[in-house]
């Protein structure tokens, strides 16, 4: 029953991809969670992004953010300092073991796309991209308009 939906299905190949990505991490010995590279790119092609902007890039809660970074710092990937400018902001900047460490993840990312998409030609691939596309801006559009009809049946 469960296999009809395909929000269903498509959760269940997400689950399995990102396990099927960490092992191909792991394997290769590389010490970092794919939570923990999403954030690293996020801070490395966004130099002044906020917290709040990387949870909603990475698809994460703000606190399961500040956990992440931390950690990162800790690990010497991550440089994070308060900003001159407002003192309530830091900024982050990725160190030099950080900036080697993605280039390291970076064959394991290629290989784990490359499996997991084998059998599926480019022009599929950009289609299956549109659909979700659409999906992901109908639930927008939504969830916008309910917002919008909460706020008008409680004014």
């Amino acid at each position: 029953m469960l296999n009809e939906v395909i929000f269903y299905t498509l959760e269940k190949a997400i689950k399995r991809y990102r396990q099927f990505a960490q092992a191909g991490i792991d394997r290769r010995g590389i010490d970092i969670t794919i939570d923990q590279w999403l954030v690293l790119n996020v801070i490395r092609d966004m130099p002044d992004v906020g917290q709040m902007d990387i949870a909603e890039q990475v698809f994460k809660d703000q606190a399961s953010i500040a956990r992440i970074i931390e950690l990162l710092v800790k690990k010497g990937l991550l440089d994070r300092t308060t900003s001159l400018a407002d003192r309530r902001k830091l900024d982050m900047k990725l160190t030099e073991s950080g900036c080697q460490l993605i280039a390291d993840v970076a064959p394991a990312i290629a290989q784990n796309r490359m499996q997991a998409l084998s059998g599926l030609d480019e022009a599929v691939v950009e289609q299956l991209k549109c659909w979700l596309e659409i999906i992901f801006l109908n639930c927008s559009i939504h969830s916008s308009e309910s917002t919008q009809q909460l706020h008008d049946e409680h004014a």
